[in-house]
């Protein structure tokens, strides 16, 4: 990343509440060519998220604590800002004195743009105020939220209005996507259990909605030019297992996540 900054637009998608397990084998049975054509060929590399729930896992994403490597380490980051102790601080890590990503992105030049989905970017409460107020620019609505089976279109079209009024700037655009996180069994109409609750197989439907819409905004960078791009979950949740359900809680269905990270 540290040679992209300050020539390269730059991207970073959290897939919110996106399990390993169902992104792996999604791309294994050919339902999400539009993100397996950024893709290495054996798939999403498998990680452990820094959190287990939205808020907790972003504060950590925007500081450099990207989902790590589940082989052993250390695994020098990507970017970081600076504290005396680090030891994943390696010479190709892009380092910044500021607290996060976007506010040195800001300093650098760039247009930084939070795309908001899930409630912790609701600007209506003080607490979904918090991330967006890192960027210069944030936009959310109950459009692009968990509520609208729309909000994969609807968060795309936001993003790249956002992107194209930066024709002589480098933009910095982030994406909570928001249709995997609980409800999602409108993704999935045929299935719907009886109880109401959302199923693996809705999860994986709301993926591929996102999959079907993303190509637009790959094709919009594309036309652009240079780009560094970052796509991982920031949790899973439990549908469940050992009787556990939802996130904000220790169990492998939570704690791994699909991360992938991509240049042109």
């Amino acid at each position: 990343m540290l040679s992209h900054v300050g020539r390269s637009d730059i991207l970073m998608i959290t897939l919110d509440t996106l399990r390993y397990d169902v992104a792996q084998r999604l791309f294994e049975e050919g339902r999400t060519p539009n993100l397996a054509s950024v893709l290495p060929r054996h798939g999403w590399q498998r990680r452990h998220s820094p959190g287990t729930f939205t808020y907790a896992a972003h504060h950590a994403f925007f500081a450099g604590f990207l989902p790590t490597p589940h082989s052993p380490g250390p695994h020098p980051r990507l970017f970081a800002s600076e504290f005396g102790g680090s030891e994943t601080i390696g010479p190709q890590t892009f380092r910044f004195h500021e607290a996060t990503l976007p506010e040195a992105l800001t300093t650098r030049g760039y247009q930084t743009i939070c795309i908001g989905g899930t409630g912790f970017f609701n600007p209506n409460n003080a607490l979904g105020r918090v991330l967006p107020k890192l960027f210069e620019e944030s936009h959310w609505s109950r459009e692009m939220s968990v509520v609208d089976r729309e909000s994969p279109r609807n968060q795309i079209d936001c993003a790249i209005r956002s992107i194209e009024r930066q024709a002589d700037r480098p933009v910095f655009c982030f994406i909570n996507v928001s249709a995997i996180h609980q409800p999602n069994w409108f993704f999935d109409m045929s299935e719907k259990p009886a109880d109401g609750r959302d199923t693996l197989a809705s999860h994986g439907a709301a993926l591929v909605a996102i999959d079907r819409e993303i190509s637009r905004l790959l094709d919009c960078f594309r036309n652009r030019g240079s780009l560094f791009a970052m796509i991982f979950s920031d949790h899973g949740t439990a549908y469940g297992e050992q009787n556990y359900w939802g996130h904000r809680l220790a169990h492998p269905v939570v704690w791994e996540v699909p991360y992938a990270d991509f240049q042109w």
